[in-house]
Formats: structure tokens, C-alpha cells, sequence
């Protein structure tokens, strides 16, 4: 399983590099407030780095103050790299031969992963803030069987949600129906679930990388518990975030 996730996640992050290599212009803003596009590579780069310091050096990963304003401070701290394109690019490999040894959980900002979730985060990450700088520079992706890892990340993520929000954990199971890119079907949960959740499997990844409005997204929920979390959801570790 392993082999494959970490497959997708170099095809995510060198279709992203495809996108900002040629850009002379790296303060092109985004659709994140304060964010050009420099700030997109610098996140991802700080992350990959500190999914690299998780597993490497654990003790040294949790010794780290947790600050308020980490994720803008360290984004524009990384913009000043001239070569920011080369530390990504050298960030993410030393990453992902880290992910192919690593064994057990690795403790993160969120609850500790096992290497092929930790994997399956960066996949959604990278995708989330390639969306970003699709956005920012007019391009339309055309979407791959990729988007599963994050729609995978999203249904495993929903109690962490209610928690995020102050709220408890549902009890009941959602069922979880969307369609993949290519029309095959991508299920979770049990058949019978009175939750259900059902649409476009890109607008589920839209919904909980939060890159678009839950009003401008062909979801549907049926049942108390899934009409809840669909405001609610969120893949990412942080603290719920404005969206879009």
C-alpha cells in the first residue's frame, strides 16, 4: 500500500512542480489571504521538512513550541530562499525515502499516522495548495484517481472535525458515496447508514481541504449527523480554518 500512496505522491507533487517551475512571477497572489505563490512552495517545503524531523528525530519534533502564527510565520520565512523550487524539490525526496523506511506511528501536530496516512496527508496537502496556485494563475486541472487519498483523508478525518469544533464525536457512521473522475464509484462506511453523504468526488475534496463553498458544491446530506460535519469537515490537522 505504502508503494502506491508514495507513487501518488510524487506524481501530485511533480504535477504541481510542472506548474510553478516555468513561472518567472512567484508573487502572483492566491486565493489565501497574504499568500502568493512563493508562500504555497514555502508551506509545503516547511511541512515535508517537519514530516522528515517526525520521523528522524521524534523528541525533536514535539520539543518544538507550537506557536499561533507558525503556519504564516515559517510560509513567509521560506519565501526569502532563492532557490525555493530546489529545497522543496530536495525536501520531498529526502521525505519519501524516509516514508518508505519508517515504521510504526509517527507523532505529528494532529494524532500520530502510520507512514502510509502520513503519505496520504501530503498527497492532500500538495493537492490542496496546487488548487491554490491553479486558482491564482487561471489554470483548470483536469482531475485524477489522486483525489481518492484526499477523499479517503476526509471520511477517516470526520470525528477529528467534531472534536476541532468543540463538538463530540458522532456515534452513528456515515456513509460516504462519491464519484471519481473517471464515473466509478468510491464508497465508505456500511450500505445501510442512515448518514449518507453523496456527490462529485471532487467537490468532497473541495469540501475538506475547504477550497471552495459548501453552497457551491454538489453534495448531498441526508441524516442529522452527516448535515452536521459537511460545514464542519476538514482533512488538514490545524485549527479549522475560515475557508473559502
Amino acid at each position: 500500500m505504502i508503494t502506491q500512496v508514495l507513487a501518488d505522491l510524487e506524481a501530485e507533487s511533480q504535477e504541481l512542480d510542472d506548474l510553478v517551475a516555468p513561472q518567472q512571477d512567484w508573487t502572483i497572489e492566491t486565493p489565501a489571504p497574504g499568500w502568493t505563490i512563493a508562500h504555497q512552495i514555502s508551506h509545503l517545503m516547511w511541512t515535508d521538512r517537519a514530516a522528515l524531523l517526525a520521523i528522524t528525530d521524534p523528541e525533536a519534533f514535539q520539543a518544538q513550541p507550537l506557536v499561533p502564527d507558525m503556519v504564516d510565520r515559517t510560509a513567509e520565512e521560506g519565501t526569502r530562499d532563492p532557490k525555493l523550487l530546489e529545497s522543496w524539490r530536495q525536501a520531498r525526496t529526502e521525505l519519501k525515502e524516509a516514508l518508505a523506511q519508517a515504521q510504526g506511528k509517527i507523532v505529528w501536530f494532529g494524532p500520530p499516522m502510520s507512514p502510509a496516512s502520513m503519505a496520504t496527508a501530503r498527497i492532500m496537502e500538495t493537492w490542496a495548495h496546487g488548487q491554490d496556485v491553479a486558482d491564482a494563475l487561471g489554470v483548470e486541472r483536469k482531475p485524477t484517481d489522486r483525489i481518492k487519498n484526499v477523499a479517503h483523508l476526509g471520511v477517516r478525518t470526520m470525528g477529528f472535525a467534531f472534536l476541532l469544533n468543540g463538538l463530540a464525536a458522532p456515534t452513528e457512521e456515515v456513509r460516504v458515496e462519491l464519484t471519481g473522475p473517471n464515473g466509478e464509484e468510491w464508497t465508505w462506511g456500511p450500505e445501510g447508514a442512515a448518514n449518507r453523504v453523496s456527490g462529485p468526488a471532487l467537490d468532497f475534496c473541495f469540501l475538506v481541504t475547504q477550497r471552495r463553498n459548501r453552497k457551491d458544491l454538489a453534495l448531498v446530506a441526508e441524516g442529522p449527523v452527516a448535515q452536521e460535519w459537511l460545514p464542519i469537515a476538514q482533512a488538514f490537522a490545524g485549527p479549522p480554518g475560515a475557508g473559502r
